[in-house]
């Protein structure tokens, strides 16, 4: 018999709040985590804005001796993953170290300590790079290192699908326990790029908003004057279970993840495939993996990256999916407030997506003030809307055609 999985804790380090209850406030209240960058001196960058977490202090739940050997995406995995165990009650000394899994991806790694340390190599020579530069760069030591945190011994690796990572690691983690392989999963995606390699990097590909006088209205998804992506930053970490093992526990389910879908376009590396069917088929699976219709689903979070292609081809992609039930959908995209944050933004979203149901709320789609005549759905323009959130769905797509939806349903037991 396959396992169900439910959603038993969720962490969420993001720009808008360094924990689960500050984002989720702010995002329903539709207030934007971007401003201009600190971190670097972006002066003489086409883009100078991204979504930063200045307020963001590791000590708070890690050593400093460990923490200074973590690069800030994998700091954010172990603050962000503590953060889940804590509402799941999760006590790793009564459980089977080895029945838990740890499943957390990135798209870019460590690739603030990276660029330091080319700095490093060339202003004063091979013999003073970090000696910890390797293990502080590899995508997979976030897994890695939360796992050696709280002794996490079952399987542990990361996915990589560009901006579809957190999804991937929460699909495959479902995956995991649905055959039996672990009985827990901390599952989701990190990522802390912003850094001048990475914001020279997206504009030389033209991916970057460049509306830098008005940092908190430039990700505007879904909005006729949209322009590109603001860069972010932050980790979004679920604690999965079985059922059986959840209720065992005494845990109280937040949601059940009930569908995953992934599919690639084949098609280009960065441009998703012509009206979206890629990513209609992801959704199909999903949907058909949770045993559910058009007419049950609730929300729809959007990948909605604010960039021109993207969200024309998502808007024809989910009528693709959903037809003329998508006429009533509620949709929106969170990036709005939180900008892009590349491997992480399956993670958050999906997160987002679970408190949705448990909060009985929709965040809204903010910089929405003038309507694509392309993208015609019900996107939450402005402000939250509240009521009864049963089901959801999480959309994330990421360069190299990759594809992945998740869909939560209310708990029943």
């Amino acid at each position: 018999m396959t396992e169900r999985v439910v959603v038993t804790g969720v962490g969420l380090i993001t720009p808008v709040g360094v924990n689960r209850s500050t984002t989720w406030n702010n995002l329903v209240d539709g207030k934007s985590g971007i401003d201009n960058i600190q971190s670097f001196d972006a002066e003489g960058f086409e883009s100078r804005i991204a979504g930063e977490i200045p307020e963001f202090d590791p000590l708070e739940r890690l050593e400093r001796k460990a923490s200074r050997r973590l690069d800030r995406f994998a700091q954010f995995a172990c603050v962000a993953g503590l953060e889940a165990m804590d509402q799941a009650g999760l006590d790793m000394e009564k459980e089977d170290a080895t029945r838990v899994a740890v499943l957390i991806g990135s798209g870019v790694g460590g690739i603030l300590t990276l660029s330091e340390q080319f700095d490093v190599l060339r202003d004063k020579g091979p013999t003073r790079v970090n000696p910890f530069l390797i293990p502080m760069m590899l995508t997979d030591l976030a897994g890695g290192q939360v796992s050696m945190l709280i002794g996490a011994k079952g399987p542990n690796f990361a996915t990589v699908s560009a901006c579809a990572t957190g999804a991937d690691s929460i699909g495959e983690a479902k995956a995991m326990i649905e055959r039996g392989d672990a009985d827990v999963a901390i599952a989701g995606g990190t990522e802390a790029g912003i850094c001048p390699i990475a914001v020279a990097g997206f504009n030389a590909c033209m991916a970057l908003s460049k509306n830098n006088d008005d940092p908190q209205g430039a990700s505007r998804p879904f909005d006729a004057d949209r322009d590109g992506f603001v860069l972010g930053e932050g980790a979004g970490v679920l604690v999965l279970e079985s059922i059986e093992h959840a209720m065992a526990r005494g845990a109280e389910p937040l949601a059940e993840l009930a569908g995953y879908g992934a599919t690639s376009d084949a098609f280009h590396v960065t441009q998703p495939g012509p009206g979206g069917e890629g990513a209609t088929r992801a959704m199909n699976i999903a949907m058909k993996q949770a045993s559910m219709t058009p007419d049950e689903l609730d929300y729809i979070n959007a990948h909605g990256t604010s960039t021109p292609l993207n969200d024309r081809t998502e808007t024809e992609a989910m009528k693709g999916a959903f037809g003329g039930a998508m006429k009533k959908i509620p949709v929106s995209s969170t990036k709005s407030m939180t900008g892009h944050l590349l491997g992480a933004a399956g993670g958050v979203e999906a997160a987002v997506s679970v408190l949705a149901i448990a909060q009985s709320a929709i965040p809204p789609t903010i910089n929405l003030n003038t309507p694509d005549p392309d993208c015609d759905l019900d996107y939450t323009p402005h402000t939250v809307k509240r009521g009864v959130v049963r089901t959801t769905m999480s959309n994330s797509l990421g360069f190299g055609g990759h594809n992945a939806s998740l869909v939560f349903k209310a708990f029943e037991d």
